[in-house]
């Protein structure tokens, strides 16, 4: 939709416009144009913070700290809890244990289904960029949608002002009855932009306040921290302060990445290795056995 848009008001409108008002109408759109693609493309192609999962003898070795403590080592019909808390600025903040990773999921945590991974303070899974927004690039994320906001009011005004000057010369509705033959894509791009520029603005709204508050919208939906649920419920990642917030989510320094991509991948299941001193062991190599 975004390359239909600009392609229409690029062949339509703005030699018109270049030649009636000034060249720079074409120039700022190209500009905003690359910038919201080139933050399109850093959205898609940046790890948005992937918790990596547990090796087989990391997950064995959770399994059994699971089971010593809720006191269940010896087996039973019930699952142990696999919840964990946390305090985080005097809140109670509960880890769930991802069944897939086998790991705790840190705060702000939650795990993709169409990824298949846990991702680090997950916002959403955008299908438009074909990534998860998380913690490493939901500020590229954000800037998509607010560069892309101001392309598509910046088209919108420049084609009501394409049909606004033409119809002073021959009169609106002559203006429109010519329209299809001499501008045909005109009316199209207009239509485009009428329906495209409230849902995009909308969007960059909900997500300035979502900023303003430092909440993400999986916090959001879910309604993590809404009044509904107590008095004492409250926020404990927003420090109180609309600037402060912003400049942690959009200014704040960006984590390194947890994805390992020279390393080798890893069977999800423990192997079994032969028994050493009467001892089974799980996942542990060859060399470890004889040591």
């Amino acid at each position: 939709v975004l390359l239909i848009m600009f392609n229409l008001f690029s062949f339509s409108s703005c030699p018109y416009l270049s030649e009636k008002i000034t060249p720079a109408i074409p120039a700022i759109g190209g500009i905003l144009f690359f910038f919201v693609m080139g933050t399109l493309l850093r959205t898609s192609f940046s790890d948005p913070g992937v918790l990596p999962r547990a090796t087989p003898d990391e997950a064995a070795d959770l399994e059994r700290q699971i089971d010593i403590a809720n006191g269940s080592s010896s087996g039973g019909y019930r699952p142990p809890p696999r919840t964990k808390e946390v305090i985080i600025n005097g809140q109670t903040v509960k880890l769930k244990y991802c069944f897939t990773c086998k790991i705790f999921r840190p705060p702000r945590a939650s795990h993709c289904s169409l990824c298949d991974n846990c991702v680090e303070r997950f916002d959403h899974h955008c299908p438009w960029v074909g990534n998860c927004v998380g913690k490493r690039n939901y500020r590229f994320f954000y800037m998509f949608i607010l560069s892309l906001s101001f392309l598509t009011v910046f088209i919108f005004a420049f084609v009501i002002t394409h049909v606004i000057l033409r119809s002073q010369q021959t009169g609106f509705l002559n203006a429109l009855k010519d329209s299809p033959a001499r501008y045909p894509f005109t009316e199209t791009n207009s239509v485009v932009c009428f329906f495209s520029v409230w849902s995009i603005v909308g969007l960059s709204g909900f997500h300035t306040y979502l900023i303003s508050s430092n909440q993400t919208t999986n916090e959001d939906i879910k309604g993590s921290w809404s009044n509904k649920r107590g008095k004492e419920n409250y926020n404990p990642y927003s420090y109180g302060n609309i600037f402060t917030n912003c400049c942690a989510a959009l200014c704040g320094p960006l984590s390194p990445s947890l994805i390992d991509r020279r390393g080798f991948i890893q069977p999800d299941t423990p192997q079994l290795a032969g028994p050493s001193n009467g001892i089974t062991m799980y996942g542990a190599t060859q060399s470890q056995s004889n040591m």
